[in-house]
């Protein structure tokens, strides 16, 4: 087993690259860092590379990064995934700011490429929109959650956070509540991909921002249970959904085993554990167009 430290980026096949380079820059508020023929990077205001997006002929998702140790050797990064009967290739200059990935594929096929070493593109650059501290977290739709939670903790050190009931899994890497969710779904594809933002006042902020842009959301704001983030929901032109949140558990101690401490905790400590459907600490329930996004 390896064990992945944090989520770099994720990479999406487009039909309209130059739309989804539009609403990424312009109302999500990225900057371009690297481009290139059928493809472009994305980072965060601060440098971070945090999605690949390439031309193709539907809208999906196709691969996930993830970073181990920077004091890792790379081929430990191999040996530990070949320990669990993973296939693996390695991989160089995948991404802008990476020498060395290994590669391979998670069981719906998905890529995933893992890396040691990473620096910062786009440092500071001015960007326009809402403009994320960071990519949070990505979740499918799969046919069992339960498989996928075994895997990701066998092959990759992921950890479980939480359940609702059986049907949706959140999974850690760091400190953040959750990196990769599974949710049972009726067909294999992304679920929703989330940005984190500063802070309340710029949620508040960025749905004014949607709103002016004639974006609706699809759901929120709220606070969910699990994890207790602040969320809003809308989607992209791809018809993707896209999560803006602030205020995300973070577990600083895994062997103190439960979730910083927070006034709107009903539960203290705040351990993993299953919830019930009654799920949301507040907020208006999730519309008919974020509920489709299962069927």
């Amino acid at each position: 087993m390896i064990q992945a430290k944090r989520f770099s980026h994720a990479a999406f096949e487009t039909p309209d690259l130059e739309r989804q380079i539009d609403y990424f820059t312009q109302v999500v508020g990225l900057a371009v860092a690297a481009r290139e023929n059928g493809r472009a990077h994305l980072a965060t205001k601060v440098g971070d590379l945090v999605v690949q997006l390439d031309k193709g002929d539907q809208a999906r998702c196709t691969k996930l990064a993830f970073q181990v140790d920077p004091d890792t050797e790379f081929g430990d990064i191999r040996k530990g995934l070949e320990a669990e009967g993973v296939r693996c290739e390695s991989r160089n200059d995948t991404a802008p700011g990476i020498p060395k990935t290994v590669t391979f594929e998670d069981p719906k096929g998905t890529k995933i490429d893992v890396f040691a070493e990473q620096t910062p593109i786009a440092k500071n650059q001015p960007v326009a929109g809402i403009g994320p501290l960071k990519l949070g977290h990505l979740a499918f739709c799969v046919a069992e959650p339960k498989e996928f939670v075994e895997y990701y903790s066998r092959v990759l050190g992921f950890r479980l956070s939480d359940w609702i009931q059986d049907w949706f899994a959140f999974m850690r890497c760091g400190p953040d509540h959750h990196t990769v969710n599974f949710v049972r779904g009726a067909r294999t594809q992304m679920h929703h991909i989330a940005f984190e933002l500063k802070d309340w006042a710029q949620i508040q902020n960025a749905c004014d921002f949607l709103g002016s842009k004639n974006i609706q959301l699809a759901w929120g704001p709220g606070r969910h249970g699990p994890g207790h983030n602040i969320y809003t929901y809308h989607r992209n032109p791809d018809d993707q959904i896209i999560e803006l949140f602030t205020e995300l558990d973070k577990m600083l101690d895994e062997k103190l085993g439960y979730f910083d401490p927070r006034p709107w905790h009903r539960d203290r400590p705040q351990k993993p554990k299953v919830w019930d459907q009654a799920r949301d600490i507040w907020g208006t329930p999730p519309t008919p167009d974020y509920i489709r996004q299962r069927q």
